[in-house]
């Protein structure tokens, strides 16, 4: 049987530069429930707007009338926060898929997830604010880059000082572990 990815895809240049991804993805409980999730951020002062992200994974599946689809597609569905999959990209921001019973994850146990042959590509599409030209910039996870049991440390913080919220983009990437129970 031939492996679903060869590869990862591509990453933009360009604008797509100014656009920061997470290394990687990590998968903790949230309210109770097992989420995905994967970090987003402009750097660049001319911010995105109308951001609107989207992310699919990329597998291979056979129907029950045994046809054997090499590159089947699932949409998963993204949150930011309670506001669907639009977003403004002022600061780093958490993007989450709900692992429940709509998720292409739903019946995977953790190990199934972590050794899976699939990829998940995320795409994000926007206009830049100064000129008004379309933005698009993606990345992909594959599950090597999924950590179970992590979250994202916060790179956001309040200074009374000067009473404004800092950044700190050295802390994008970091992660800790947290008790996460594995899914059966």
């Amino acid at each position: 049987m031939m492996g679903v990815i060869i590869a990862k895809f591509a990453r933009p240049k360009k604008r797509a530069q100014n656009i920061v991804f997470s290394r990687k993805a990590v998968i903790y409980h949230r309210d109770g429930v097992p989420c995905l999730i994967f970090k987003i951020a402009d750097i660049r002062k001319s911010y995105i707007v109308q951001a609107q992200v989207r992310a699919r994974v990329i597998r291979e599946k056979t129907t029950r009338e045994g046809e054997y689809l090499d590159f089947f597609q699932d949409e998963l569905k993204l949150t930011i926060d309670n506001c669907n999959d639009r977003l403004m990209l002022m600061w780093p921001t958490l993007v989450t898929h709900k692992i429940d019973e709509k998720s292409p994850f739903f019946n995977m146990s953790a190990s199934d997830i972590l050794k899976g042959k699939f990829e998940i590509l995320v795409l994000l599409e926007g206009g830049i604010k100064s000129t008004g030209l379309a933005a698009q910039a993606r990345t992909s996870y594959l599950p090597s880059e999924i950590l179970w049991g992590h979250r994202f440390q916060s790179t956001i913080s309040y200074k009374n000082k000067n009473e404004e919220f800092e950044v700190d983009f050295n802390l994008f990437h970091n992660t800790f572990k947290v008790d996460t129970p594995v899914m059966h």
